[in-house]
Formats: C-alpha cells, sequence, structure tokens
C-alpha cells in the first residue's frame, strides 16, 4: 500500500498496480508471436521477441523497485545502473536503423555506435525520464496513452508493424488500467509501470525508425528534468493539500504539474488534482500535435 499524499486524509491505496498493464501488453504480445509463428510466417519475430524481453526487464526492475526501494532505499544512481539492463535483447539483434537523420547534418550512417552507443543512451534515457514526471492520479497512464497513441500513428505511417504493435497493446492496457487509476485512484502504477512504459517509448522509437520524432514527443520530461535539476533533486514534487482538498505549491516551482498548479491558482483560484492532471495532458497533447505537424512536414 501507498499514502495517496495529494488528499487531505492521505488515505492508503495499493500499488504496482502495473503488473497488470504489463501482463496485459505481454500477453497481447505473445499472442501476436505465435499467430505470425503458425498462421502467417512471413517475417521475422527476432526483433519483437527482444523488445518483448526488454520490456520485461523494465517491469522487473521497476518492481524491485517498488518492492524493495522504500525499505533499504535504493539510490538513484543504482537505479540507473539497473536500467542498463533494458537495452541489451535489442543491442544484441542489432535492431533499428544506423542511418540516422541529424539537425545540419543530416543523414549520418552510425554504424556499430548505433547499437552500442545510441540504443543504450536512448533507451536507459527514457526508462528513468518517465518515472520522473508522476506522482498524481492517473497522469502516468493517461501521458502513457497519449505518447503511445501518437507513437502508434507514426508507426503506421512508416509501416513499421512491430512498432505500431507494441505502442497499440500499451495504449490498451493503459485505457483498461485508467479504470482503477483515474481520480479518485483506487491503484497506483508504481515503478513497475513508469520504467515499463518509458522502456516501451525508447524501443517502438527504435523499431519505428522515428527517435527524432519520439524525442520531440518527450520534450515536457526535458522540462521536468531542468526543474528537477533546479531543485537538486530533493523529494520537493508533491504540492501542498489545503482543507478544501485543492492544491498550492508548497515553496518553488520543482515539476510540470507545480506549474499546473500555479497556472490553475493564477487563473480560477484554486488547482484541484484531477484538473492538474488535465492541465498537464493539455501541455502533452500540444506537444503531440507538434510532433505529428514536424512528421508529416520532414519525414
Amino acid at each position: 500500500m501507498g499514502r495517496d499524499v495529494h488528499k487531505q486524509d492521505e488515505r492508503e491505496v495499493a500499488e504496482m498496480g502495473g503488473i497488470a498493464v504489463v501482463f496485459g501488453v505481454l500477453l497481447a504480445l505473445l499472442v501476436m508471436i505465435a499467430l505470425e509463428t503458425f498462421y502467417y510466417g512471413d517475417g521475422s519475430i527476432i526483433e519483437l521477441l527482444a523488445a518483448t524481453l526488454s520490456l520485461l526487464i523494465a517491469a522487473l526492475i521497476g518492481m524491485v523497485d517498488d518492492m524493495l526501494g522504500w525499505r533499504i532505499g535504493l539510490r538513484q544512481s543504482e537505479k540507473v545502473l539497473l536500467t542498463f539492463m533494458v537495452p541489451i535483447p535489442i543491442m544484441v539483434v542489432n535492431a533499428g536503423h544506423a542511418m540516422m537523420t541529424f539537425p545540419f547534418l543530416g543523414q549520418v550512417e552510425l554504424g556499430l555506435l548505433y547499437p552500442l552507443l545510441i540504443v543504450p543512451i536512448g533507451i536507459v534515457g527514457t526508462t528513468n525520464a518517465f518515472n520522473m514526471l508522476a506522482g498524481y492520479n492517473g497522469l502516468e497512464a493517461l501521458q502513457g496513452v497519449v505518447i503511445f497513441s501518437t507513437l502508434a500513428y507514426l508507426s503506421w505511417e512508416v509501416d513499421a508493424f512491430d512498432a505500431f504493435l507494441i505502442s497499440a497493446c500499451i495504449v490498451g492496457a493503459l485505457l483498461a488500467f485508467l479504470i482503477f487509476n483515474w481520480y479518485p485512484s483506487k491503484v497506483f502504477p508504481g515503478d513497475v509501470l513508469t520504467y515499463f512504459a518509458g522502456a516501451g517509448v525508447a524501443i517502438v522509437a527504435i523499431l519505428g525508425n522515428i527517435e527524432r520524432f519520439a524525442a520531440v514527443l518527450f520534450a515536457m520530461y526535458y522540462m521536468e528534468l531542468v526543474l528537477k535539476a533546479r531543485g537538486r533533486f530533493k523529494p520537493e514534487w508533491p504540492a501542498k493539500v489545503l482543507e478544501d482538498g485543492s492544491l498550492a505549491v508548497k515553496s518553488k516551482i520543482y515539476s510540470v504539474p507545480h506549474v499546473a498548479v500555479a497556472l490553475l491558482r493564477k487563473i480560477k483560484g484554486k488547482a484541484y488534482e484531477y484538473e492538474v492532471v488535465a492541465t498537464v495532458l493539455l501541455f502533452q497533447l500540444a506537444i503531440a500535435v507538434v510532433t505529428i505537424a514536424t512528421f508529416k512536414k520532414w519525414f
């Protein structure tokens, strides 16, 4: 159980609900692998199997963090080091495309630098970044729905079926999870979901050769990193709960939800948790629109 810190009574809520999402996605992917093996038989399943294994490793690391982190206090550096296991299956099968497009440089053939450098940096980065923007009822799941829906669309447009399949499966599982995770939450996702979803973003981008668009889609997480770095990564992310149940920023702005709280209080005088989540979601939807517009112009 975990405390819901944005409620006056700080009620206890079931943790690690992300396990249900992980099982749902993995089951769907295994069914598709079985269909490809026994029915269609017209394509390779190596990259899809590697992606499935990487996602499972990310989920297991998140589970370890959920079960041990609050008991023995895993350091942030230890969590990051653990996530370096996540990209290994993608690296060993040399998934993705070594030809990448960079601003001002155009297309560059990276060769072995791609699986040995770009892939681990990308997957470790998104795995840890997705875990930063969290802590409000429904926030992680809704962010995941918007991000993976956008990635599914982009993957479909470039005929990257494996990337589309993974994205679509994750969106479906997150929508089901939202029934229980939306305000007021009956279950929290836990790190098992945030690590799993974060790894999924990079894996889909690599398999679909849409890394640069995924980078645009992740813009709000760069902002979250900057704001948390401003606070030296101290645990200042929860908002202050007022007597009427609304929220306020405790001191300075140290996260994107703090920006939403401050904005709502300035516009309407109060900021409730579900309004903060909706505001952050609008930010992410705007970024998704920019990502799709960029894709249509440059791909």
